[in-house]
């Protein structure tokens, strides 16, 4: 699989660790940066990055590291056709993609350790979606929602 990573300066460190090693899992890795530290980089923009890389076809799933995890899943959600989860249990990592065909994993780097993040990174890999009519038909009103372009009807 072709991988896309990023992360901001929160993110920065475990990223660093992380590339080398998906790598030796036989998957091709697309660095989106960050490539140097700097503490005035923002998450959005690496979120922006992975998810467009998704879309593009030039990726098959993507990791995205900031400080917690949460503002780069809020951010990559706000792109169609990406489906990124703040994962930190390997069971959330491994069902997100099965049942929810979650295509982005978003990690904390001040929150998780790199044994940690390889063994969520390594289910999240792993998983493939189910494809069972079930999993089909809430997808399909996950797009009907996102299509709806924020315009939400209260009945």
């Amino acid at each position: 699989m072709k991988i896309a990573i990023a992360a901001d300066h929160g993110g920065f460190v475990l990223k660093s660790g992380l590339i080398s090693w998906i790598e030796s899992l036989g998957h091709q890795v697309l660095d989106l940066g960050a490539y140097v530290f700097d503490t005035r980089d923002d998450y959005p923009d690496y979120a922006k990055a992975v998810s467009e890389a998704i879309v593009a076809g030039k990726a098959d799933r993507g990791i995205i590291i900031c400080g917690s995890g949460v503002g780069a899943a809020i951010a990559a959600n706000k792109i169609k056709g990406i489906r990124a989860c703040l994962c930190h249990d390997t069971f959330s990592a491994h069902q997100g993609v099965e049942h929810d065909n979650m295509n982005i994993l978003c990690l904390g780097g001040r929150v998780l350790g790199i044994e940690m993040a390889k063994e969520l990174i390594k289910a999240f890999l792993n998983a493939t979606f189910n494809g069972d009519e079930r999993y089909v038909r809430r997808l399909d009103k996950i797009d009907a929602l996102e299509n709806m372009g924020g315009k939400i009807s209260v009945d």
